[in-house]
């Protein structure tokens, strides 16, 4: 009873319980404020200079030139056929990174291989290592460098952004196939591989069943940025929907411009209601 608290006294307030991590937490914005001040003067990042009173008003008569957008049938008609040519060219060029990608990550996929499975790395052990290193060197040059080099050997034209889109992809699609093919359940490919299968009979009724989701997406994923690196390309002279916008560009015609813009956010649109309508029916 002593220790009760008397009648019509208040009760003592309880001191507010404190944040064990909000030092560390301090601590670790101090840390990264400290490292990111230099990088941010070396790149000159001055976001202020967009309150300037020159910048809001040329930003403003560059943002009034988009409206409306152009929508003549001539214009339409043009703007439809290199939308098409766009498709093609990320499609081609998607199809040939996946000739590159799919071999190449079978190739470094450890989980995939009988010598792995033994503990006889040999040989193999070697030919991952060499994959990985092509993998590395492919996806390390851009698909902008790519579409250069290919401009000087093949010309002006779709082929070269086709060509750039295959290499550069080919790495990317081939590393990333790797990595999802090696997190995977590895019972059945183990089982497969100890029943006497070989490494695409592993890879099609052991690991491709639990992994084709994530790999589909990836891939529909990729396409989409490399209908973006389509339009890039035609910066340099790939054709497409990038060297519309160049023109349009160079000749501030900002109807024209906008009105390409709207069709990037529709096949972006569209390319991701592909995605999850394909997530669906694998679900």
């Amino acid at each position: 009873m002593s220790s009760s608290t008397p009648i019509g006294m208040a009760a003592p307030a309880t001191a507010a319980p404190r944040d064990p991590a909000l030092r560390p937490r301090m601590l670790a914005w101090l840390c990264a404020l400290v490292l990111a001040w230099p990088l941010l003067v070396l790149a000159e990042f001055k976001p202020w200079m967009l309150l300037d009173e020159r910048s809001l008003r040329a930003t403003g008569r560059f943002l009034a030139e988009f409206f409306p957008p152009r929508a003549d049938a001539e214009f339409l008609a043009l703007l439809a056929r290199e939308t098409w040519r766009t498709v093609a060219i990320a499609t081609a060029g998607l199809s040939l990174a996946l000739v590159i990608a799919v071999p190449m990550s079978l190739l470094a996929t450890a989980r995939l291989s009988p010598s792995a499975l033994e503990g006889r790395p040999g040989l193999a052990r070697w030919g991952r290592r060499a994959a990985r290193a092509l993998l590395v060197v492919l996806r390390s040059i851009p698909e902008l460098v790519w579409a250069l080099v290919f401009v000087r050997v093949v010309g002006l034209g779709p082929t070269a952004g086709v060509l750039a889109i295959a290499i550069a992809y080919g790495g990317m699609l081939g590393k990333v196939y790797a990595e999802i093919l090696e997190s995977a359940d590895p019972a059945p490919t183990q089982a497969l591989l100890r029943g006497g299968a070989g490494r695409l009979q592993a890879l099609l009724f052991g690991a491709l069943p639990s992994c084709a989701p994530e790999l589909l997406s990836y891939t529909v994923y990729r396409w989409e940025c490399a209908v973006r690196s389509s339009v890039v390309l035609g910066f340099v002279g790939a054709g497409g929907l990038g060297q519309l916008l160049d023109s349009a560009s160079k000749m501030f015609a900002g109807a024209e411009v906008s009105a390409i813009l709207l069709v990037f956010i529709a096949l972006v649109t569209a390319s991701d209601a592909f995605s999850r309508w394909l997530r669906g029916r694998l679900a």
